[in-house]
């Protein structure tokens, strides 16, 4: 077997275990959402689904952005399962003036950017989000569905659901984020 592919098997292997979206092939790349506005998209966002990852493990999962001097400014927070709240601040940047719904956001000034692909907005109701990145022969998929409010019209999830499947990406992957007013009023103290 090759160096790569034993690489990537176990790459595979280890992300597989700890819940990342981890599938063969290279990345879709899905049109993403015209003429996109990011002082539109500023404010606060609630987590209805995700994909499941590695560096989320709440619930009541919110990101609130902000203009920033040289970009946008992002704070992520969910509330864990101890019933303390877990909070991360980064940055986000157009990597393309031309195509302004592709962001890179950092967390951290030693790892490189991910891709924060804005696939489709209103702006005041829902946001669906895609990032992928290629690892040899494997792609590393993520995956959200963000409300202005802590629910979400099931005919508006529905519409979501299919453009993620028109660009290949499996939506019964897809965790739901539990929003429940009693249980995330801890997010708000």
């Amino acid at each position: 077997m090759k160096a790569v592919q034993v690489i990537s098997l176990t790459l595979l292997s280890v992300l597989a275990a700890s819940a990342q979206i981890f599938r063969p092939g290279k990345c879709p790349k899905p049109a993403v959402q015209e003429n996109f506005d990011v002082t539109r998209y500023i404010g606060k966002w609630y987590e209805i689904q995700k994909l499941p990852n590695t560096f989320q493990w709440g619930e009541c999962g919110t990101a609130t952005y902000s203009l920033k001097n040289a970009g946008v400014g992002v704070l992520n927070r969910e509330l864990l399962a101890d019933g303390t709240v877990n909070a991360i601040t980064g940055s986000a940047k157009v990597k393309d003036p031309s195509e302004p719904a592709k962001l890179e956001v950092s967390f951290f000034e030693s790892s490189p950017p991910g891709p924060y692909w804005v696939l489709s907005t209103d702006y005041e109701g829902h946001s669906l989000v895609y990032g992928c990145t290629d690892f040899g022969l494997f792609r590393m998929e993520f995956a959200w569905i963000l409300s202005r409010q802590p629910t979400l019209p099931e005919e508006t999830i529905e519409e979501l659901h299919s453009i993620l499947t028109s660009a290949g990406v499996s939506v019964s992957k897809l965790a739901i984020t539990d929003q429940d007013e009693a249980l995330c009023r801890p997010m708000d103290q």
